[in-house]
């Protein structure tokens, strides 16, 4: 399996690249980094990113995180391992993702819950994540970039 263009190589694409890794470094600093690394591997799920799947997976164990927790992040409803304002990051980022599938966007009762365990920094960082690793699924998408090669700390 290749990639459809070598997109991490392209000159152009390496210029975006930038850009999307500047915001992305803004949002992990206003927000615990095990929330940052659910949220991610959620948006991935749903996207069906296995790119991005794979990378916040491996960073995720890389920082310590627990296999159970990352095993049952697509399950988050019926698990009893994630904390309250993990489940509202999580819930937000589902509905922030399936944008298409929800007339009215992310509900709110969705942003309540979330406004009660973040301030507003934070929610603008949640905001921020969930649109950035939206971009990174679809560029990753589009390419049919391949999963399973990525080493925690590859990119920098």
């Amino acid at each position: 399996m290749d990639a459809r263009i070598n997109y991490f190589g392209n000159a152009l694409a390496g210029k975006v690249m930038r850009h999307l890794n500047s915001a992305a470094s803004v949002v992990h600093s206003a927000l615990p980094a095990a929330t940052v690394e659910l949220v991610n591997i959620r948006a991935s799920q749903i996207n069906g990113c296995g790119f991005c799947t794979d990378m916040h997976t491996k960073d995720a164990i890389a920082a310590g995180e627990d296999q159970q927790r990352l095993n049952l992040v697509a399950a988050w409803r019926e698990a009893t391992v994630f904390t309250d304002a993990e489940r509202a990051a999580l819930e937000l980022a589902e509905q922030g993702t399936r944008t298409a599938d929800a007339a009215n966007g992310v509900s709110d009762e969705a942003w309540a819950n979330a406004a009660k365990h973040y301030d507003e920094d934070q929610l603008a960082a949640l905001i921020s994540l969930i649109a950035v690793i939206n971009a990174y699924n679809r560029i990753n998408i589009i390419n049919q970039q391949p999963a399973g090669g990525y080493k925690p700390g590859m990119f920098g």
